[in-house]
């Protein structure tokens, strides 16, 4: 994971996905919203591979999960894409179309509990709106409206040449 304002990535095949992340420390479970960025032509050979060579974006803002839970499921889910110069809207959605981070914890660790300290998990990402596309920055988002605030982070995606 990375909070650089920009990535490296092989080739020009790999977009983001905009993901709520929890990340749990010592002094609790915490959300931010993080792209679990992904070389699409990769992933055509294997699904894990091709998520497991990019860098994954998030945001250095974290809201505690305790603050959010009673009201998750408003919580909003945007992405924002520049290709070729223009700026679209990517994703966008309520988390409630997601899996509960409750159960995403509980299938992960077999049984109800929350995250151990120093683990963070992507908690799943919503449709693409137009069709999944690379592009030369990405942004994303996770809004709150109840409590009227939002975590944002944007990056650059800069190819390197595949060779051989």
């Amino acid at each position: 994971m990375t909070i650089a304002e920009a990535i490296e990535v092989a080739g020009s095949d790999s977009s983001g996905e905009v993901e709520p992340v929890m990340v749990s420390r010592a002094d609790g479970v915490w959300v931010t919203v993080g792209s679990d960025h992904t070389d699409r032509k990769l992933e055509t050979v294997g699904v894990t591979l091709s998520k497991q060579i990019c860098p994954k974006p998030v945001a250095p803002t974290l809201w505690r999960f305790a603050d959010v839970a009673p009201h998750w499921d408003r919580l909003i889910l945007r992405s924002h894409a520049v290709i070729d110069g223009k700026r679209r809207l990517y994703q966008e959605g309520p988390v409630a179309n997601l899996r509960p981070p409750a159960e995403l914890m509980a299938r992960y660790l077999g049984r109800q509990a929350m995250l151990p300290p120093g683990t963070a998990m992507f908690c799943g990402t919503l449709g693409v709106i137009g069709g999944i596309a690379p592009g030369e920055r990405f942004e994303i988002e996770l809004e709150d409206p109840v409590l009227r605030r939002r975590i944002a982070h944007a990056y650059a995606v800069k190819p390197l040449p595949v060779e051989g």
